[in-house]
C-alpha cells in the first residue's frame, strides 16, 4: 500500500507509513485500508489546524474531532469504536496518552492509585482483575478517609468489622460478595506491607460461608466429548481453529485465559513442550500430547491467517488479532449449539479434563499437578466423580441384600 508523498500534513505525518504496514499485517483490504488511512489525514489537519501536538490528543480531544467529523457529513469511522485501531496504533508508538483509568475519587485516591500499581506490577493481576479490586477496596477507603486523606492511626479492626457488618445489613439482604472481603483483605494486607498501620487489619475480614464441595463438578460425558469435538469441520478455518482450542481445554484443562495468551514461541515442538502463562502471571510448561500438537498444526498450516501478531489462535474477521477470554467462551458455546448441547463454558472442560484423567488411572495429585493447581482442596471435588472408589467404601443399606 503506497502514501503519495505530501497527502498527509500535521504532526501525525510521520506516522502514515508504519500504520499503512500495520492495516496490512491486520489483515484490511485496501479499500478499508485506504478510509482509516485517510482517516489519519484527516485527524492530522485537524490537530494542526487546532494548534495540537500529538500529545494533547486526550479523550475529550479525541470526542471533539469525531463531532466535528460528523458535523461535515462524514459517516465512516465517525465512533470511538471506528477510531482503535488508529489510536491504539499511536498509543502503542507513544504519540498519544494511553486510555485513562479513572480510580475513585476523594481525600483516598493516591492510596488507591498506590494499590492498583501494587496489583498490577507485584501481583500481576489482569486490567479486569486490577480494575475490579480497587474499586471494591474503594468503598472502604471513601469510609475511612477524611478531608485531609486517611488517618491510619485512627483506622482498627471495629472499623473493618462495622464495615464489613454494614455491607451485610443492605436492603437486598444479601451477604457481601466473596470479592468485596478478598480486595478488603488484600488491601488491608497491602496497606501494612507498606508500612501505613501496624495492626493487621486484613485478619478482622471474616471469610465468606461456602458449602464446599455441596455438588459435582459439572462436566460432559464422553458421548457428549466426542459430539462436541465432532462438530467441528477442520477442513475451513474456523473449524480447524475451533477443533485446536477444544482439544486444548479438554486434554489439558487449559483456562480460556490461557488459550487467549498463547504465543507462537510458547510452543517448543522439538521438546513437546508448552509454555502456559496461567493465574498472576505464573509461567509453568506442560508436556504437549501428539494429539493435541497435531490439531495445533492443522491450525497453523490450514487454517491460520498470515497476520503480523504472534498470538496462536486467531479473530476470524479484520483485525486479524488474538482472541480474548470471552472469545473462547464464546467459541465454546457455539460449538455446543452444532453438537446439539446444553451451553458450558470453557471451565466445565476443564473438569472434563481432569474426570477424563481420573478414569484412566491418574491419582488426584497428578491431576492436581496438570491443572496447575496451589490448593489440594480443589483438586479433591474430583474424588467424588470417581465412582469405582467410592463403590468400595459405600456401606450395604440396612435390610437390603447382603
Amino acid at each position: 500500500m503506497t502514501i503519495r508523498r505530501g497527502a498527509i500534513s500535521g504532526p501525525l505525518a510521520s506516522c502514515a507509513g508504519g500504520f499503512a504496514g500495520e492495516l496490512a499485517g491486520l489483515g484490511y483490504g485496501e479499500r478499508t485500508a485506504s478510509g482509516h488511512l485517510e482517516l489519519l489525514a484527516d485527524l492530522s489537519g485537524w490537530l494542526g489546524r487546532e494548534g495540537l501536538a500529538a500529545g494533547a490528543l486526550t479523550e475529550p480531544r479525541v470526542a471533539e474531532f469525531l463531532k466535528g467529523r460528523c458535523d461535515r457529513g462524514r459517516r465512516d469511522l465517525v465512533t470511538a469504536r471506528g477510531m482503535e485501531p488508529l489510536l491504539g496504533f499511536l498509543r502503542r508508538a507513544g504519540m498519544v496518552p494511553a486510555v485513562s483509568r479513572q480510580l475513585p475519587g476523594g481525600p483516598g485516591a493516591g492510596v488507591l492509585e498506590a494499590y492498583r500499581r501494587y496489583l498490577a506490577s507485584e501481583r500481576g493481576l489482569a486490567e479486569r482483575g486490577v480494575l475490579r479490586y480497587v474499586e471494591e477496596a474503594g468503598r472502604f477507603v471513601r469510609r475511612i478517609a477524611g478531608e485531609d486523606g486517611i488517618d491510619w492511626a485512627a483506622v482498627s479492626a471495629a472499623d473493618v468489622t462495622r464495615f464489613v457488618t454494614e455491607a451485610c445489613s443492605r436492603p437486598s439482604g444479601r451477604p457481601p460478595s466473596s470479592s468485596l472481603l478478598a480486595a478488603l483483605r488484600s488491601f488491608l494486607r497491602f496497606a501494612q506491607l507498606e508500612g501505613w498501620t501496624d495492626l493487621p487489619l486484613a485478619q478482622a475480614v471474616p471469610p465468606v460461608a461456602r458449602r464446599g464441595g455441596a455438588s459435582l463438578p459439572r462436566r460432559l460425558e464422553p458421548g457428549e466429548l466426542r459430539r462436541l469435538l465432532d462438530g467441528c469441520d477442520q477442513d475451513s478455518a474456523a473449524g480447524s481453529r475451533d477443533y485446536a482450542i477444544l482439544t486444548l481445554l479438554v486434554r489439558l484443562g487449559l483456562r480460556a485465559g490461557e488459550v487467549a495468551r498463547m504465543r507462537l514461541g510458547d510452543i517448543d515442538w522439538r521438546a513437546g513442550e508448552l509454555l502456559v502463562c496461567g493465574k498472576g502471571q505464573r509461567q509453568e510448561k506442560m508436556p504437549l500430547p501428539g494429539d493435541v500438537g497435531e490439531a495445533v498444526v492443522g491450525y497453523l498450516r490450514h487454517g491460520r491467517p498470515r497476520a503480523v501478531s504472534r498470538a496462536v489462535f486467531l479473530r476470524l474477521n479484520v483485525p486479524l488479532l488474538g482472541l480474548t477470554p470471552i472469545g473462547v467462551t464464546s467459541l465454546v458455546y457455539r460449538a455446543c449449539d452444532r453438537a446439539g448441547l446444553a451451553r458450558v463454558s470453557a471451565h466445565p472442560l476443564r473438569h472434563t479434563a481432569a474426570t477424563e484423567m481420573l478414569r484412566a488411572g491418574a491419582s488426584l495429585g497428578e491431576i492436581g499437578q496438570t491443572l496447575r493447581q496451589r490448593s489440594p482442596s480443589a483438586t479433591a471435588i474430583y474424588a467424588k466423580v470417581d465412582h469405582a472408589a467410592l463403590r468400595q467404601l459405600a456401606l450395604p443399606w440396612p435390610g437390603g441384600a447382603a
